[in-house]
Parts: structure tokens; sequence; C-alpha cells
């Protein structure tokens, strides 16, 4: 039996290019030097895309592939698909939800953790011998009991919020409706009073076009000089600019930021900033997780061929 022909947008860890070359056709999109010439050659034979979220499936690539008939995400966020292209063809979208949402929440409850004690000037004030030349570290402020907003109280706002019970803190959410395993964490239904209540905002919300820049300007200013502001969702969700101008007039006290516009490429003005924490958009960085959502692409894209439920499906 013929295997089904993959388009892979982009490359995957050793133990799953192996699994998907042994189970698939794959046609690697990410090494082609003419990407154009290349879809005008193996674009008729694609059935399937996986892709990475970051990297998605835009509608050109949808369009050169006139037999596709699913797209398997490597990633919670699917808002680089082009999903108006497949509802049009009636093609299917998977990602890789659940299977990530612990080490997500882990990563953003280490950033405010690590900015809000300021670990990485302390580790460096040992190495480069402030300590013993200047004494103490400068205080900074503490977690425990403080106030905390999450920003979409989805599966991953969910785990944070639960890591942020743990530290006594005074939790609040926003989002479309109240959720019923909230408890007592208080529905606040506006971003801006949201803000306004909490020392630490955490932004853990899907992307979409409804929620492009939803921390803006006036978001900013209600989390104010003291506020720490922690992005683990996606970039498109921060005005940036608004951002920057913030953290360097010290209107907003700092950030912690797991993923930015143009990544990796990121906008110079973060690099010239203290008050800001920077990490490489590897919130389900683990190997366990990597794994686990390797398997579920190849799981997704297995079941569809086979005729059989899709078992993550966004569309």
């Amino acid at each position: 039996m013929q295997r089904p022909h993959i388009l892979q947008i982009g490359p995957y860890p050793a133990w799953d290019e192996e699994p998907l070359n042994e189970a698939f056709e794959v046609h690697r999109y990410f090494e082609a030097s003419d990407k154009p010439a290349f879809l005008a050659e193996v674009g008729l034979l694609v059935r399937g895309i996986a892709t990475r979220g970051e990297l998605g499936a835009s509608r050109a690539i949808i369009e050169a592939c006139p037999a596709l008939e699913v797209i398997s995400v490597y990633g919670v966020g699917f808002d680089a698909v082009d999903l108006a292209a497949c509802r049009e063809r009636g093609i299917r979208v998977t990602n890789t939800p659940d299977v990530l949402t612990n080490d997500v929440a882990d990563l953003g409850i280490a950033m405010m953790l690590c900015l809000s004690r300021g670990m990485i000037g302390a580790e460096r004030w040992v190495r480069d011998g402030s300590w013993a030349a200047k004494g103490l570290y400068p205080l900074k402020r503490r977690v425990w009991g403080r106030r905390a907003g999450v920003l979409g109280l989805g599966r991953i706002g969910h785990a944070v919020a639960q890591r942020l019970a743990g530290f006594g803190m005074d939790i609040a959410y926003t989002g479309p409706t109240r959720k019923d395993f909230a408890g007592d964490w208080e529905f606040i239904a506006d971003p801006v009073a949201l803000a306004r209540r909490s020392d630490f905002l955490f932004v853990t919300l899907a992307a979409s076009a409804a929620t492009r820049h939803i921390v803006n300007r006036e978001v900013i200013a209600a989390l104010g000089e003291d506020g720490m502001l922690i992005n683990i969702s996606r970039a498109s969700n921060i005005d940036e600019e608004a951002l920057l101008d913030a953290l360097e007039k010290k209107r907003l006290g700092c950030a912690a930021l797991d993923v930015f516009e143009g990544e990796p490429k990121l906008n110079p003005r973060f690099l010239a900033l203290d008050n800001v924490l920077l990490q490489p958009h590897h919130a389900s960085g683990t190997i366990e997780t990597r794994k686990a959502m390797g398997r579920l692409v190849r799981d997704n894209l297995a079941a569809h061929f086979a005729g059989q439920a899709l078992l993550t499906p966004v569309l």
C-alpha cells in the first residue's frame, strides 16, 4: 500500500523525523532552496501537511496542494494556519493540546519567580565578584500572597492559576464567560480592570483576530509601574510597540516574555532593557513534552488516513 504524501513545513527532532519518514512519503519544504518550484513539483501529491505552530500553513501553500486533506500542527497554537482557506476546501486541522499544558504553565511560573526575585542578576552578582566586593544583592519583590491576573482561563491559564494558588496568591481571571471550575477566583470581564487589580498579569489565551493586541496601551498602563506582564501565549496578543514604550519609560515595572513578533529576530529595543526577561519560545521545550507532541502529530495524520476520528481536531 502506498504511503500518503506529506509536506513537512519545518524540522522536527530526530525522534520525530524517523517515525514520520517510516509512516509517510515526506517532502521537506524547509530544505527547498526554491520553494515555489518545489511546491509546483510535489504539490499535486500532497495529502497532508505536518507543520509547527509558529510556521503554520499559508493560503499559498494550501492552494499549491489541491489534494490536501489534513494539516497536523505541532503545537497548541494554530493561528498561523489559514483557517479560511481550510474551510473553503474542507481541510481538517489538528493541534497538540493538553500534552504541553503543564510545561508551559511551569515556565510561566518560573519566569515570574526569576524576574521578581532578580535571579539572573543575582547569579551574575556572585560570579563577577560583586557579592564579595559590594555586599548583599539589592532587595527584590516577593511573589507569595500578591495579586495575580490570568488573561484567558483555558487549559494553560487554569494550570497557571492552580500553581499561583500554591503561593497563596489572590487570583482573578478574564475570558468570554465565567468558569465553573474557577471556584472563588474572581471573574473580571474587562482586561483593563483585570490589569488594574493585578501585580502579575499572565497572558495565556489563544491567539485569534479577536485577541490581537488585547494587551494594549490601556491594559499596560493599568498594570502600571510596579506590575509584571508574563506572556506564554502568542506575541500577537500584545501590542509590542506599546509594551516597549512602557518598559523604556518605566511606566510598566517589567515583563517576562517567551514569544515575540518576527521571532527569532526580535525587536532590538528589547535587548537594551534591564526590566525584561527574554526567553526563546521554549515553554513546551522539555524532552518529554516534545516527544508527546510529535507522537500526537503523527497519530492525528494516521487516524485521518485510516478513516478514523481525529484525536485533537480544531477544524
